[in-house]
């Protein structure tokens, strides 16, 4: 939630609400400081919990209300206008699109890599999802690192300690996911020669991961909706229950919300399993990540960067991605293995200068690969000058390449001429 002051001199600002007591007045000291007049110096205390926000007056001189009607303390919901002097205060829900303000400072959650606004964004809800308790749904395409997500919100949570356990619900048979899930005890169907804990029993005190729960059988869904509502967990074949503290954390690369209006899913479990959700975006809406993911890629391998050319490099960039992060991966590994003439064949983006986009097959493969990679330079560099104008410490910067390699590109597609020596930022003095 955030607070939104709607009038007075402060008009305008808001100020995102944590878990915490807030106090409101004129005394610089306050967390919300208004210059109203008829505010007190200490008017007013919020009491910011997870599920609600209280509105404490604090025995203020003119007093604070709530539909004209003077109250000396209150529970706030969403929408809530509260006046305070003259001035109005509005409780909203916090717009997810105002986190610009709020963007993460990290270029990666655990194995999850990004700099992009885009990832940055979805670092910031995880971060916060993290330090909780609630349960999580992670959405997205396969190969999107639902997985790496998951395992990270465990590792940087309080439970980081306890087990995280992985149920695989697409790759376990349909007869045998209530006892994976739950358990069994011996005899309780042909096969069951001792007892065995369920997945939820292993992860007590830790996180179970659900992964791709939009494949769990709808006669399987009421009985995993009465585990997490309770926490209590019962054997196949057994008679008593047993109690579990577990955090569940649920993946699907299916839209469950189209699965609930077919009748797939039932409604009750998919608004029980998203108290929280985040969608990860595909590797196609942040190419800028790419870089950084190829960089990635090769550390954890043990090779340097040079592992790549530039021209393999700049291939990859231009690439779509179906397959996304794993695809990604997939090709890195088997072109360090074995070299850059196993490099699949890829369609490449479509260049945004107006070309095609695709290699000349009429060409030799290397001079069809470099008039390629020359056309992706030319229209980048001209994009990321215009965009930067003409600067080149700044182009540089965000380039993510040396100043020297920038200038001797530029040099090579006769655009140095649109840069502007001595700009702002830039250092007239360097030599190439």
């Amino acid at each position: 939630m955030k607070l939104l002051v709607l009038s007075g001199a402060e008009a305008g600002r808001s100020l995102s609400l944590e878990s915490r007591e807030y106090l409101v007045g004129k005394a610089p000291t306050c967390d919300v400081v208004l210059s109203d007049k008829a505010i007190s110096r200490q008017h007013l205390k919020l009491e910011v919990r997870d599920e609600s926000v209280r509105a404490i007056d604090l025995d203020s001189r003119n007093g604070s209300f709530y539909e004209g009607l003077r109250f000396s303390q209150m529970e706030l919901r969403p929408g809530s206008v509260i006046k305070v002097g003259t001035t109005e205060l509005k409780l909203v829900p916090e717009d997810t699109r105002d986190r610009s303000l709020l963007l993460s400072s990290r270029d990666h959650f655990g194995a999850l890599v990004g700099a992009s606004r885009k990832m940055r964004e979805i670092f910031t809800l995880l971060e916060r999802m993290a330090s909780g308790g609630a349960d999580v749904l992670i959405q997205g395409e396969t190969g999107t690192g639902k997985d790496l997500c998951a395992e990270a919100l465990h590792q940087e949570s309080p439970r980081k300690d306890g087990p995280f356990v992985i149920v695989d619900l697409a790759g376990v048979p349909s007869s045998l996911v209530e006892s994976e899930l739950f358990g069994h005890v011996k005899g309780a169907f042909t096969g069951a020669q001792g007892d065995r804990a369920g997945a939820f029993e292993r992860a007590n005190g830790g996180t179970i991961f659900l992964d791709e729960v939009g494949e769990l059988p709808l006669e399987l869904q009421p009985r995993l909706l009465r585990v997490m509502e309770r926490r209590q967990v019962k054997r196949v074949g057994a008679n008593d229950y047993r109690i579990v503290s577990v955090r569940v954390i649920a993946a699907t690369h299916v839209n469950l919300e189209d699965a609930v209006q077919a009748g797939k899913f039932r409604r009750d479990l998919f608004h029980r399993l998203a108290v929280l959700r985040v969608t990860l975006p595909p590797l196609r809406e942040r190419p800028e990540d790419i870089p950084l993911l190829i960089d990635s890629m090769l550390q954890q391998g043990g090779r340097p960067p040079s592992a790549l050319s530039d021209q393999t490099r700049a291939l990859l960039a231009q690439y779509p991605w179906p397959g996304n992060v794993r695809e990604l991966r997939n090709v890195v590994e088997q072109v360090v293995s074995m070299g850059e003439e196993a490099l699949p064949d890829m369609e490449p983006h479509p260049s945004e200068g107006g070309g095609s986009g695709k290699p000349d097959l009429d060409l030799p493969f290397k001079e069809a690969k470099e008039k390629l990679i020359e056309g992706f330079e030319r229209d980048y560099l001209s994009g990321l000058i215009e965009r930067c104008e003409g600067n080149i410490s700044r182009a540089s910067r965000e380039a993510g390449i040396d100043r020297v390699y920038l200038r001797k590109l530029l040099r090579k597609h006769g655009l140095d001429q649109r840069t502007t020596p001595g700009s702002a930022g830039d250092d007239p003095s360097h030599q190439d």
